[in-house]
């Protein structure tokens, strides 16, 4: 295994770690590979459904609920004309215990972004704010080169194939990074000693000047 001073950026831990250890990373990294084949799949025809039939989510949520209803009702009245039994509905009931445990869930995140919109909005956090301005500004420019369902699957499509080629292709890759990050600070330096000491010693002339 390489030391973490040949690894980008001197990380100590491995992509499985970086990204939570957990159920989640080993989706990402294909070590579940019929969840994350089937969660591409699905994600896929949802896009196709979408984008090319023309669907909106609301007509086509509307369009299944009204296919439903129409499917038990007709069931339900053949089934008393018919002396037969009723569609083996299950009794649709949220008990308090599962709302509970939802919104204890929700409260801390939804907490977080309340006291981090507030630390924004009153400028308490400078460095916080540019960080969201400069995403929401990226946001914004992408969001104008796609529609959000495009960019959501294709977000979701590099989520489950860059990390899991990173770790496949881990040492080629952190090698011609480093590579890469070496040969661009030598051409910092060779800028840096010819151009940028050149307009520093102009600064430092014109204010002796001044």
């Amino acid at each position: 295994m390489n030391s973490s001073s040949d690894r980008l950026f001197g990380r100590q831990r491995t992509i499985h770690e970086l990204l939570g250890g957990g159920f989640i990373a080993d989706i990402i990294l294909w070590r579940r590979p019929n969840l994350t084949s089937g969660l591409l799949l699905v994600t896929f025809a949802v896009w196709i459904v979408f984008e090319k039939s023309g669907y909106t989510l609301l007509s086509l949520v509307s369009s299944v609920l009204l296919l439903l209803v129409v499917i038990f009702f007709v069931w339900a009245k053949s089934a008393s004309i018919l002396n037969r039994p009723p569609p083996p509905l299950p009794e649709l009931h949220i008990s308090e215990e599962v709302m509970n445990e939802a919104a204890a869930i929700i409260r801390s995140p939804v907490n977080a972004f309340s006291s981090v919109s507030l630390d924004i909005a009153l400028g308490k956090n400078s460095d916080l704010f540019f960080k969201v301005a400069g995403a929401l500004l990226l946001l914004s420019v992408i969001g104008g080169w796609t529609d959000f369902l495009t960019l959501g699957y294709t977000s979701l499509f590099l989520v489950l194939t860059v990390p899991a080629l990173y770790e496949k292709y881990e040492n080629q890759i952190d090698r011609y990074a480093m590579i890469g990050c070496r040969s661009l600070q030598r051409l910092y330096m060779k800028l840096d000693m010819k151009c940028f000491s050149a307009i520093r010693e102009l600064v430092l002339e014109i204010k002796k000047l001044d």
